[in-house]
Order: C-alpha cells, then structure tokens, then sequence
C-alpha cells in the first residue's frame, strides 16, 4: 500500500526568509530545518516560487545537498517577453543551485490568456525540449475552467486549489477529467489558509455568512474523534486524483506536525457534508478586496 507520504509536497509561500527573525531565531535556520525535515521524511515535491533573487539565493545556500526534491518554479510576468521569462527562469535555477526544474508553472491562467500567452507558452516548451525542465504546467484558481486551459495548452501538470471546505473542482469531475487526459493534478490551499482552523467567533466580517457552514465542519470532524489538521490532510492526501498535495508551513515543528498527521489513518467522516460554497470564503482574493 503506498505511503500517503508520498504524496505530500512542501510549499515556500509561508517561510519568514524576509523578516528579521523568527521566534527570536534567524529564519534561515528555521527554513533549513524544515528542508531538513522534509527531506528525511522523503518529501517528493518542493514548490519555489514568488521569491525576490536574494531569498532564491538563500534558499539555494541552505538546501539539503544533494538536492533531494523535485522543484518547482514559476515564471515571472508574461508581459515581460519569452526572452526575460527564459532568463529569469535559468537564473532562478542557478541561484537555487539546480540544473534542472522538475516542473515550470505559469503563475496565473489569466497570463496564457494575454496577449503574451503564446508566445509565453511556446517558450516553456521549448525549454522543456532543451532539457531545463521535465515539464511545464499552469497553477489556477475554479474560476479559470481549468479544463478548458488543459484541453487548449496541454500542459503536463495543473496546480489548483482544492479543500475540505473548497471542494468545488471534485464536485464538478474537474480534477477527475484532468487525470483522465493525463494532466499530473498538484493540490494546493489544502487548509485554504487557515480558514478551518479559524473559531467562528473570530471570523472577520466578510467571512460571517461562512462562519456558520465552517463552525457545522468543525463540530463533525470533532465528533469524528478528529481535528481539522488530521481532517484536511486525510481528505486531500486520499484524493486519488492528486498526485501531489502541497502544504505550507512557516516552522519545523509545524511540518513535523503535518507529518505525523498525514501519517495517521484517515479519519471516517462524510466529507461531501463539509463543502461549502461561500464565493468569497473560497477565494482568498476575494478575502483582500474585501
């Protein structure tokens, strides 16, 4: 029986590589332990992306040697041309001290859509050809059709968002019609940023009218003999149509926390009662503009 371990991914979002310290430690000491952790514990896919030139270099100086994951990088903006994309994208590997990319994300869907996109996207695969990395693909949100974007670019792997709360792209056969035409499916905002762990009472304002569905997912995993940590991560990681679940995380305590919960039997809860589906409580985008 395979590992649900095996699965799971570690995502950069969350790390403190730019504050000045972190619980009173340097936070390059706390990200190298968590690549440690991650590494012993046979983590596959490691996520790098959004970061300034200095933090890749950070990253690169601090990763286990030699490299244990498969990285992950995103392009930047398509409006800076295919010639910068390619630049920035070899100069991302070098500072992080890879030669190659187990997968390059276009950050956005909306950017194949541009009036760059093609040209964006004939680049990527070219590069792939070349050999800078073994395959190319999209991160996107419910809103984007995703298998509309499959179907017309091809891409080897989507990147989309997908939760016990937010389960949308399961609902609809979205991420089983990806599967079925051969797209490696990543999940990610397993914990839709915190959103479960959140106590009703301390939901902000644009969030009330969810407050009542998340607080009815609590009280079930609760009564489940579970907690939403273990909740999540059993309902994302028994997918079978994720072949990666991405995790943030900010210290190694809270990966090792992620580890022993993803190790546990998943718990026996009606996952389908816990969707729900608030458009705002869905999309963290929506969250900012609020």
């Amino acid at each position: 029986m395979t590992s649900p371990l095996s699965k799971l991914g570690l995502g950069s979002a969350q790390f403190a590589l730019e504050q000045a310290s972190l619980r009173g430690r340097p936070p390059q000491a706390e990200v190298r332990d968590i690549l440690d952790v991650a590494a012993r514990t046979g983590l596959a896919v490691f996520d790098v992306a959004g970061w300034s030139p200095q933090v890749e270099s950070v990253l690169g100086d601090i990763m286990p040697r030699p490299n244990p994951f498969k990285i992950s990088i995103s392009t930047v903006r398509a409006d800076r041309g295919p010639d910068f994309v390619e630049a920035e994208a070899r100069a991302t590997l070098r500072r992080l001290g890879v030669e190659q990319a187990d997968a390059i994300l276009v950050p956005s869907a909306t950017d194949l859509f541009g009036p760059h996109g093609l040209a964006l996207w004939d680049r990527l695969k070219a590069l792939k050809d070349q050999g800078l990395t073994k395959k190319i693909g999209v991160s996107v949100f419910a809103s984007d059709d995703p298998l509309g974007v499959a179907r017309r670019f091809r891409p080897d792997i989507i990147q989309a968002p997908a939760s016990l709360l937010d389960q949308r792209l399961l609902i609809d056969g979205t991420l089983a019609a990806l599967t079925g035409i051969g797209i490696e499916v990543h999940l990610r905002s397993i914990f839709l940023s915190g959103l479960l762990f959140l106590p009703a009472d301390r939901a902000p304002n644009h969030l009330k009218e969810a407050a009542s569905r998340i607080s009815r997912a609590r009280r079930l995993i609760a009564e489940g003999r579970s907690d939403p940590l273990q909740a999540a991560l059993g309902f994302a990681l028994s997918r079978p149509e994720a072949a990666a679940v991405l995790v943030g995380v900010t210290t190694a305590a809270e990966l090792n926390a992620v580890i022993a919960a993803a190790s546990s039997p998943p718990p026996d809860l009606d996952w389908d009662d816990m969707a729900i589906d608030d458009p705002v409580a869905l999309d963290p985008r929506a969250w900012r503009a609020a």
